[in-house]
């Protein structure tokens, strides 16, 4: 007789062995709808507590950025010999406080000694010509003297005998040709009496003028000889200005050129600060900017005077001036910290600062699960940057927390489990 089966039914029926090719296929079908939501994410486990965290918010978002600047005085005045020569002594050391016109060292020049002595010879020489030329021009204007004096004679007496011919002449005393003989030695003498005194005019004008031209000559080269002692003098380099000796670049021995820079003195009186920019800001850092920097619970502003354009090493330099006090302490070469003021204050959204940007570069971040359990990559758009916060312009929201600590044990994974 045979037996009848009982059917099952309800929870028993989903576990009998008709239904495990179901129950595999179920499972195959869950695998690859993992799988296919899984993607080609790359997931590594991670130590909760090597990571920091901070919440993404909504605030005022102050464009500045924080910069390394040093004191520089305001005026500096390069230091340069205007006579070369051998350093033969130092007098002062560098950052000592001078005033204008101490000695800070001396050189030695022989050549410069030597056109003083041939410069010397070359004066007397040119003094003892001009005395010369002026005792025989004295002589030859007391031969002519001598020379008209003795024709004015001759034309006196001429004269008389002109005249005691005449009347003789008029009682037909004396012929006719002796009477003009008197007459025409009494012109001639008068002719020559009168180039004589020509030549005598011209002569005192010419001695004039050529006089004149050597004591012109003979006062140039007292001049030039008076120029050359003052070089000498020149071997001593003074201060230009009171202030202080900021660098003199010289040792004992060394032979400096007319010109060469040395040195430079230092104006204590103003200062302004120097400072060296990142190259990402220079298209933002213009002149009339406002900085400030605390010092001693106080707080001193500045403003940008000038930007040079030349980068070097990826950074650009800037002067600062101060637009109210500036430190009692102040000294060259002191180091202060910036807030350069880049921009209007603005509500945006915000994260702050940390290791993750040397690694993505501000273009995509870890956003943890809102179970915390795990994190998991996102891209995002950074904007503008100051010393605390970073802009965010696309990507995250309000509320959200992410990663700010280093990536750099993270590799290229996609999704961080804790």
């Amino acid at each position: 007789m045979d037996r009848v089966l009982e059917q099952k039914k309800g929870f028993r029926k989903a576990f009998a062995k008709k239904a495990l090719p179901y129950w595999l296929g179920a499972f195959v079908l869950l695998f690859v709808v993992y799988l296919l939501a899984k993607g080609n994410q790359k997931t590594l486990r991670a130590d909760a507590k090597s990571i920091t965290l901070s919440e993404v918010k909504k605030g005022e978002f102050k464009d500045y950025i924080r910069i390394n600047a040093q004191v520089q005085p305001m005026v500096t005045i390069q230091l340069s010999p205007m006579e070369g020569g051998v350093v033969e002594q130092i007098l002062i050391e560098e950052g000592t406080a001078v005033k204008k016109g101490d000695p800070i060292l001396r050189l030695r020049n022989d050549n410069l000694d030597l056109q003083i002595l041939n410069a010397e010879a070359d004066l007397a020489e040119k003094e003892n010509i001009l005395r010369n030329t002026m005792i025989s021009m004295e002589q030859q204007k007391l031969s002519v003297r001598k020379e008209r004096l003795a024709l004015e004679m001759e034309v006196q007496r001429n004269r008389r005998t002109y005249d005691q011919y005449k009347a003789l002449y008029a009682d037909k005393l004396v012929s006719r040709d002796e009477y003009l003989k008197a007459e025409e030695d009494f012109i001639l003498s008068q002719k020559n009496y009168q180039l004589t005194k020509e030549r005598e005019r011209q002569d005192s004008l010419y001695r004039s003028v050529e006089i004149q031209q050597m004591n012109e000559s003979l006062s140039n080269m007292r001049l030039n000889m008076n120029m050359i002692r003052e070089r000498k003098n020149n071997l001593t380099v003074t201060a230009p200005i009171d202030g202080e000796l900021g660098l003199l670049d010289v040792v004992l021995g060394q032979n400096v050129a007319a010109g060469m820079k040395i040195g430079q003195i230092n104006n204590l009186e103003t200062y302004k600060i120097e400072a060296q920019i990142d190259e990402h800001y220079i298209d933002r850092v213009t002149a009339g900017l406002s900085a400030s920097f605390d010092r001693q619970g106080e707080t001193y502003n500045t403003v940008i005077r000038k930007v040079y354009p030349e980068v070097r090493e990826g950074k650009f330099k800037a002067d600062f001036l101060f637009t109210g006090a500036q430190p009692d302490n102040i000294r060259t070469g002191q180091t202060y910290y910036l807030n350069l003021q880049l921009g209007q204050s603005e509500e945006a959204i915000l994260i702050s600062r940390g290791s993750f940007y040397q690694k993505t570069g501000g273009q995509w971040i870890y956003v943890m699960d809102k179970d915390g359990k795990g994190a998991t990559k996102r891209k995002i758009k950074i904007g503008r940057q100051n010393p605390q916060y970073f802009e965010v312009l696309e990507g995250l929201n309000p509320g959200e927390k992410v990663i700010t600590s280093s990536y750099d044990n993270y590799g290229d994974s996609d999704v961080l489990v804790f």
